[in-house]
């Protein structure tokens, strides 16, 4: 099998680790493996599968011979490495917000919307609320047009890195303005003149660009729990025309990316600690609405780290290998 050159840029970081762990899980074919940090761990040691690599100043030259790049280092080094990364003909998959809504840039999830993927492009890996919010919702789009979606999120302290497990664990606030120790937060990124908060608004446009339906209403409240790892959205979800709960549970039963935990009788739905470590959405509590037939409630949970960044990113440039081993058999 053909293996490739791969560059995980923030690889000392917690999604960047995540990519590690998952590349070598799924046994992605890689040739060399490439890690740039910033310059306070480059020079670093660490040891994966038993091979020892040294972490690379991203700052400084990259290596001409890479294939597919990874980009977990935030927005500023994604604007500034990308368009060099880009030009070295190098396949970009990026987990930063910067890009995604830009025109042309895709916006992928692999259950969802898979496209062509070759080398010299760039693919943006969508919020990691989002990723498992339109897993959902396209499992479900078959029943009849969705109308509107109205998500509330109980996000875990992981989805702000490093910082954020560390003021749940240590009680410290150089992360979030209050304590997330034994509270709530209704406030995720920064607040817009709408009074949305970035988060909010990344879930919207993203929602509407990867279902590609702009007539898509959807709104959003975005909250911190003190939880280390796994997000939950409760999802109201409406319809063209009236929908049954038995019809949702079968569409979802078995969709791509989903695992249907739903008997309450059981107290069976889902749970944060079962979402953890794996990279099924899953979804419980289907309900109709009470004062709609074409309104359904549902609860659905993510490993945010996994999912909802680093196996979806694994799972992106899984895509274009498949493609490449393909096109080099004819």
């Amino acid at each position: 099998m053909k293996k490739y050159n791969i560059a995980i840029f923030g690889a000392s970081g917690m999604v960047g680790q995540k990519i590690i762990e998952v590349l070598l899980e799924r046994e992605f074919p890689i040739a060399e493996l490439f890690l740039y940090t910033s310059s306070r761990s480059a020079g670093k040691s660490v040891l994966i599968d038993g091979v020892s690599h040294v972490y690379l100043d991203a700052g400084l030259k990259i290596d001409p011979s890479l294939d597919i790049a990874f980009m977990a280092a935030g927005g500023d080094t994604s604007a500034l490495l990308i368009p060099q990364l880009l030009s070295m003909n190098v396949l970009v998959i990026d987990n930063s917000s910067h890009f995604r809504m830009d025109e042309g840039v895709p916006l992928m999830v692999p259950e969802v919307n898979p496209i062509h993927l070759e080398k010299g492009m760039l693919v943006s890996n969508p919020n990691c609320s989002t990723i498992q919010s339109v897993i959902v919702l396209n499992a479900l789009k078959s029943l009849s047009c969705l109308k509107s979606v109205d998500y509330t999120t109980y996000q875990a302290v992981s989805g702000s890195g490093v910082g954020g497990v560390r003021d749940l664990t240590e009680g410290t606030t150089d992360v979030y303005p209050y304590s997330i120790q034994s509270n709530v937060l209704p406030h995720i990124d920064l607040f817009l003149d709408s009074g949305y908060t970035k988060e909010e608004m990344k879930m919207v446009l993203e929602t509407q660009k990867i279902m590609n339906d702009s007539s898509l209403a959807v709104s959003a409240t975005c909250a911190r729990v003190p939880i280390v790892n796994t997000h939950a959205i409760s999802m109201i979800l409406e319809f063209s025309d009236e929908v049954s709960v038995m019809d949702v549970r079968g569409a979802l039963s078995g969709a791509p990316g989903v695992l249907l935990v739903d008997d309450v009788s059981k107290l069976e739905y889902p749970l944060a600690e079962s979402a953890d470590g794996q990279d099924l959405v899953l979804v419980g509590r289907v309900r109709q609405d009470l004062n709609s037939n074409k309104k359904i409630h549902l609860w659905c949970v993510a490993d945010n780290i996994r999912k909802g960044a680093a196996s979806n990113t694994v799972q992106i440039a899984e895509l274009f290998i498949k493609e490449d081993q393909d096109e080099s058999k004819i």
